[in-house]
C-alpha cells in the first residue's frame, strides 16, 4: 500500500510539473507573438 501511495504523489508531482513546463511555454510564445508584431510595427 505504501508504494502505491509513493507512486501517486510521484505521478501527481510529474502531472503538475509537466502543466507548469506547458503554461510557461504558451505563456512564452504569447509575448513572443506581442513583441514579432511591436517589431514589425517599426
Amino acid at each position: 500500500m505504501k508504494k502505491l501511495l509513493v507512486l501517486g504523489v510521484a505521478a501527481l508531482g510529474g502531472f503538475l510539473v509537466w502543466k507548469k513546463i506547458q503554461a510557461d511555454k504558451l505563456e512564452q510564445d504569447l509575448w513572443t507573438e506581442a513583441t514579432q508584431e511591436t517589431a514589425d510595427l517599426r
